[in-house]
Order: structure tokens, then sequence, then C-alpha cells
């Protein structure tokens, strides 16, 4: 018999976390009553909560529940903050670089319409001085679309790595990729429950903050401000990730690939001179950056094999225009978070300076030439 099952209201001693709450009492005591009327768990409650989570105790049936009661009220930072801590504690396996990239947790779910240009403008950012990481794992629900993983292995690239053989890539090539599975296994194992709950849940989110390369700045997206602000306040919040900065721009499919037009930017800073750090938000134009690109110019047929040709094509120089430009955009931004820019418009100068060069296609065959 399960603790799960015991906390139903028989006695059990096997729970493997010996803690207060498990997920059946959290449900009926605190999240369960629907999003108007749920309370939002401590801080302690939910990291005790994810460890049952991660340590597979509950029942399916409580576990989807679990899920699904966090995705309706919205879990506040503070929840989220356990989540992460519970899973930087427990599964999380980090291998740190000597370098100090800037840490890319795109949407676990993917893309489904447009190409993905973060492996082109993560190598084109580590042309140009800033070390970037991406980390993803197979496709999930929601999209169940093309992410980091599939472009690389497109183009042939190792992506089944140990995560010091992933640290290794970041300082040999200056961009480095980490697998899921290998970095992240307990929530890897949790695959199964999320695809029969069928939607994005709260391990959507955490995921992208699991922070392999312990990197001190995270760049990531979002569709609404909220989301951006409950990102920065989940890090704010944890005890566990060393993320001293995040910057966030709004993205196209939810993807960490910068929309074009007025786009939106939150930034988080824990130095900032305010207790807590200040979460703050501004706009680009991104014309005004001499960038010209539509959505449209992004649409493709088939995703993992055209974003592998897009990054072929635009870093040896063989493709200008709307899609170089957004490569030279998204590389302009994680320069800016990395530090090595001081606006975005710096960063995509400095960008497009790597793409004429050479040395961004120079990156792309180290990367091809890396062996773990």
């Amino acid at each position: 018999m399960s603790g799960e099952r015991a906390a139903g209201g028989e006695s059990s001693g096997d729970d493997p976390i010996g803690g207060e709450w498990p997920l059946l009492r959290l449900l009926t005591e605190v999240i369960g009553s629907g999003p108007k009327t749920a309370d939002d768990m401590s801080y302690d409650q939910a990291r005790e909560g994810f460890a049952r989570v991660l340590a597979g105790d509950p029942d399916p049936e409580t576990l989807g529940a679990f899920l699904l009661a966090n995705r309706w009220k919205e879990s506040a930072p503070e929840e989220l903050a356990g989540f992460v801590d519970a899973m930087r504690e427990l599964s999380v396996e980090p291998a740190a670089p000597d370098a100090d990239p800037v840490d890319c947790g795109g949407n676990y779910d993917g893309k489904r319409k447009t190409a993905v240009l973060g492996v082109a403008s993560g190598l084109v950012a580590a042309a140009a001085g800033t070390p970037v990481v991406a980390h993803s794992g197979p496709a999930l629900p929601a999209k169940y679309g093309t992410t980091y993983g599939d472009v690389l292995a497109e183009l042939g690239v190792p992506t089944d790595l140990a995560p010091a053989e992933s640290a290794a890539m970041v300082d040999e090539v200056g961009f480095g990729y980490y697998a899921q599975s290998r970095f992240n296994p307990l929530v890897d194992e949790r695959r199964p429950a999320r695809e029969s709950v069928g939607v994005r849940t709260s391990i959507n989110t955490v995921e992208t903050l699991a922070n392999p390369a312990d990197a001190s700045v995270h760049f990531g997206s979002f569709y609404h401000l909220s989301y951006a602000e409950r990102i920065a306040g989940t890090v704010r919040e944890s005890r566990e990730l060393p993320f001293e900065r995040v910057v966030m721009a709004q993205g196209i499919e939810g993807y960490d690939d910068v929309r074009p037009g007025t786009t939106r930017v939150a930034e988080w800073t824990a130095d900032s001179g305010t207790e807590g750090g200040e979460i703050t938000d501004d706009t680009v134009e991104t014309e005004a950056l001499g960038v010209a690109f539509e959505r449209e110019d992004l649409r493709v047929d088939d995703l993992p094999a055209d974003s592998a040709r897009v990054t072929e094509e635009v870093l040896s120089g063989e493709r200008e225009g709307p899609v170089a430009d957004a490569v030279a955009l998204n590389a302009g931004f994680r320069i800016y978070a990395g530090g090595d820019a001081e606006s975005v418009g710096e960063g995509v100068e400095r960008a497009r300076d790597a793409l004429a060069d050479g040395s961004a296609a120079d990156r792309l065959d180290a990367l091809r030439a890396f062996e773990p």
C-alpha cells in the first residue's frame, strides 16, 4: 500500500517522504476546491508535494488531480519555487562548465509551425563571446512540437550526453546541450503521467528552470507579462537556484524565439538594490534594431529538418534577409542577457559581426566535430 493511499484514511508506515502533506491531503485541504476558492500552498507544502510527485508515490488518479488543480488555480511563485527546489534536490544532476553560460530552457513541448532558431542563435552568440546552454527532451503535451534536441539530431550532433559531457561541449564549442533524461531523470520518468493528463501543467514550467549548467543567467519567453513576473518571482523565492539574472521576451509559439514587432521584455536582477530584486519590464521595437522579419517568414513544413537547414544556411552566409535577421535578433538577446552588451541593439550588432566574419559558421563546425 502506498503512502498516498494511506493518506486517504488508512494507516501505513511506508511513506517514502515522511512528511505531513501527502498529495491527497493537499488536494482536499488546500488546492482542490476550484480556481476561485483554492488556497496557495506554502513553500514547504509545495516542496514536499513535488518531492512526492518525483518519488512516484501517488497513484495515477491522485497525481493527475494534483497537476490539474495546480493548473486551474495557477501556481504562485512560492509554490513553483518549492517545486523547483524539490526537483533540484532530488532529480537534477548539474554539471557546471568552466564558462558561465546563458541558460535557455525553451518550453519542452516545442514548436509546430515556425522554425526553431535557438541552435542557430546560440551558436552566433557563442561566436560573439557569450556561451549558451540549451536543454530539452522528447516533445511533450500539449503541442508535441520540435525542440532543441530534435534540431541538433538533424544536424548530426550527439544529444544523449551525460551532464559532464554536456559541460565539456559548452567549454569546447561555446554552446552546449543537456538532455533531460540524463540530467533530470525523475522528471523525465513522469512523462507517461503527463501524457495521460494531456495539457500543460506546473511541470512544464519548472523543468525550464532546471538549470543543468548552474548558470547565473536565464533567458526565456512569455506570452503574457504575468507569466514572466511569475518566473522571475519563482527564481527570487527559490533557495536552490543560482540564477542572479532573468531576462524574458515575448516569444513565438511560447518558445524562446523572440517575436518581431513591438516586443515586451521583462528582467529581474538579484542585486538591483531592492529587497529580493526588482522585476522590471520594457518594450523593444525590433524594426528599430534594423531587424525586418515577420512570423510568416519563419513558417516551415518539416520542422526538425527545415530548422536544421535554416541553421546551416544562415550561419554559412548562404541565406540572408528576414530569417537571418531573426537569428541575429535572437542571438542579440542572448548576448544582452549574458551581460556582454549594454542593450539588445548592441547585441544584435555583435551577432551580425559574428555572422559576417565566419566565426558563427566555425562554431557550427566545432559543434558537429564534438566527440563526447
